[in-house]
């Protein structure tokens, strides 16, 4: 059946809201990161975990993948409602653990600003639960494909400056979220995919047109809307049979432990 994911105007940056004039621009950056797409996937559910209490630190680990749920407005109220990553979760965002050293943890992510690696407590930061912990889910690969992990990791730094994907396309030389973890992984396995592509659609639920929210997004672009063709988002990754969820270090919306 087909599925929506929760992605919104924040889903892969942090906008700053001050004057009229910063606001217009956030709006109209919120409409071209307003998504991470939609499919048509059948749900797997991955085994039960737990979340991570403050008095329990999670000690993260290279490769590790955080699944992240960001709030983003009145703009995703609608898609939020059918969204559905692991375990439930609304998912919007997705980074890759890229180095652990002396205490410090990097994370690689395609975000507003294009590829870049940040400290990881920036992303944790974003978006937080009722008791003020990240809506993050940890995945990690499953013990046959780790191997995959360094390689993987060379692959996501060649692509560190490239821009952001704003047209949510493959292969046009800019990268979204998903996308980014997508090709790293397809190169480090020697040209075979490790998560699958679905095909997108921008359509709202039981309907046979676009959302009109997509519609002018792509009118503004002057693109036809990209129905149909490959894509992924960080919900149908999370459900991925080639990683297992391992922790929680908050509680997404729509969650089930």
């Amino acid at each position: 059946m087909p599925w929506v994911t929760k992605t919104g105007a924040r889903s892969c940056f942090q906008p700053a809201i001050g004057n009229g004039s910063s606001k217009r621009q956030w709006m109209s950056r919120a409409l071209s990161l307003a998504f991470e797409i939609v499919f048509a996937s059948s749900l797997m559910m991955m085994p039960a975990c737990r979340p991570v209490s403050p008095s329990e630190p999670f000690h993260f680990e290279v490769g590790d993948i955080l699944f992240q749920d960001l709030d983003c407005g009145p703009l995703c109220d609608a898609i939020e409602a059918v969204t559905q990553g692991a375990h439930g979760a609304s998912l919007s965002h997705v980074a890759i653990v890229s180095r652990v050293q002396d205490g410090d943890v990097w994370v690689i992510e395609a975000y507003a600003q294009g590829v870049v690696e940040v400290p990881v407590q920036q992303l944790l930061s974003r978006s937080h639960d009722a008791q003020g912990q990240p809506k993050v889910l940890v995945g990690r690969l499953r013990p046959p494909l780790r191997h995959l992990i360094s390689p993987a990791i060379q692959a996501a730094r060649k692509r560190l400056g490239m821009p952001y994907d704003e047209a949510f396309m493959m292969n046009n030389g800019a990268y979204y979220c998903s996308e980014l973890l997508y090709d790293i992984f397809v190169e480090a396995n020697a040209g075979q995919a490790v998560f699958e592509l679905q095909p997108m659609t921008f359509r709202k639920p039981g309907s046979s047109y676009p959302h009109q929210v997509w519609q002018a997004y792509f009118e503004k672009r002057k693109e036809p809307v990209p129905e149909g063709k490959p894509g992924l988002n960080p919900g149908a990754m999370s459900r991925s049979s080639a990683i297992r969820i391992v922790s929680a270090l908050g509680a997404p919306a729509g969650w089930r432990r």
